[in-house]
């Protein structure tokens, strides 16, 4: 993992709902946590096989610490692997600009009919929820959570997926690092995640915000 201080543990103020990830000029990476049966079919193949169910939603999570929360340093059962998949910078736009709100929001649409349309003819979700702290205390900004379903998960297991790394072990040692009370060597391990440029109309889209 790229060492150094995440933008999620940031003084400086922070957009309340902004995308921020590790990324390259191809690629972003994005964070799933899953039992051992599906990570080791997934490293084996290089995408996601089965036991991994196509036609269920699947979530991506561009935040290390949203999905340390998420699944409770990778602790919780099921999600007792985390992995990295750097994905296609095209498929994550691709994604966003075909995702959908999961809530409606008065200033992303028209009406609640507006979105309740848009939201059965998408094949993404987006939900911003508060960023975690390095202790996985609620900060007053949003992480994104983008939500793959039908074409989409088609579309990231054949297309999107370049790359699945296991950061399991990765992540247990800033965790315990963290429960050592040593923060500023847990945080020297966190990726380096910064403001991501989407696109106007992508940003519009999911609700974003500048800055």
């Amino acid at each position: 993992m790229t060492s150094g201080g995440g933008a999620t543990n940031a003084p400086l103020p922070v957009a309340d709902r902004q995308v921020r990830a590790r990324f390259t000029e191809e690629t972003i990476t994005v964070y799933q946590a899953y039992a051992p049966a599906i990570a080791d079919a997934a490293l084996a193949a290089g995408t996601f096989v089965a036991p991994f169910k196509r036609e269920r939603m699947t979530w991506i999570k561009p935040s290390f610490l949203w999905m340390m929360y998420r699944s409770g340093w990778a602790t919780k059962p099921g999600q007792e692997r985390v992995l990295a998949i750097e994905m296609t910078r095209e498929g994550f736009e691709w994604a966003l600009s075909h995702a959908s709100l999961s809530h409606y929001a008065p200033k992303v649409h028209a009406d609640v009919g507006a979105w309740k349309e848009q939201l059965r003819a998408s094949p993404v979700r987006v939900q911003w929820d508060p960023e975690r702290s390095i202790t996985l205390q609620p900060l007053p900004y949003r992480a994104i959570q983008i939500g793959l379903s039908g074409e989409a998960v088609e579309r990231y297991v054949e297309k999107w997926v370049v790359r699945i790394s296991d950061i399991t072990n990765s992540a247990r040692a800033i965790h315990r690092d963290v429960t050592a009370d040593r923060l500023d060597q847990a945080s020297a391990g966190l990726p380096r995640e910064i403001p991501y440029p989407l696109p106007e109309g992508i940003r519009e889209r999911i609700g974003g915000t500048l800055g």
